[in-house]
């Protein structure tokens, strides 16, 4: 495989673990607007090597790369996250316009064990941690994974 068709698949491989895409015109757009051309057939090709499939969305099917179910790693969502905040009850994670729900995602699948659950707006997670008094040791626990200082 030659070093161009490794840069294109590793950026359809993100794209996939960043935006919901629901068909191969989208995805060529995505990656035409990153500088990158590719073809109908070679975008196909590449699907298959990168075991892309359709998968449920919540509102609708999805592209995803097999075997990770859509799952966000941590590291791509870090630089995402402008701050986080707590009243020792609650935490509040700040993010770009449109993010929270890709952080929210990648923070659900991290499975954290001090983290019951996300609810994501469109620039704000609210997360809840397990225990009723646990955001403050939950916040600094995110902000070093998160890297937010």
């Amino acid at each position: 495989m030659t070093a161009r068709a490794q840069a294109r698949r590793a950026v359809i491989r993100e794209i996939l673990a960043r935006k919901t895409v629901m068909t191969q015109d989208a995805l060529r757009r995505q990656l035409a607007a990153r500088g990158i051309r590719a073809a109908q057939a070679t975008l196909s090709r590449d699907m298959v090597a990168l075991g892309v499939r359709r998968a449920n969305g919540v509102a609708s099917r999805r592209y995803v790369v097999d075997g990770d179910a859509g799952a966000l790693p941590i590291e791509p969502v870090q630089r995402m996250v402008e701050s986080i905040a707590t009243n020792g009850a609650l935490v509040v994670v700040r993010t770009r316009g449109g993010a929270a729900s890709p952080v929210a995602r990648a923070l659900d699948e991290a499975h954290l064990p001090e983290l019951l659950g996300t609810v994501a707006g469109d620039d704000t997670v609210l997360v809840v941690p397990s225990t009723a008094q646990g955001g403050h040791s939950l916040a600094r626990r995110l902000r070093r994974l998160l890297r937010v200082s």
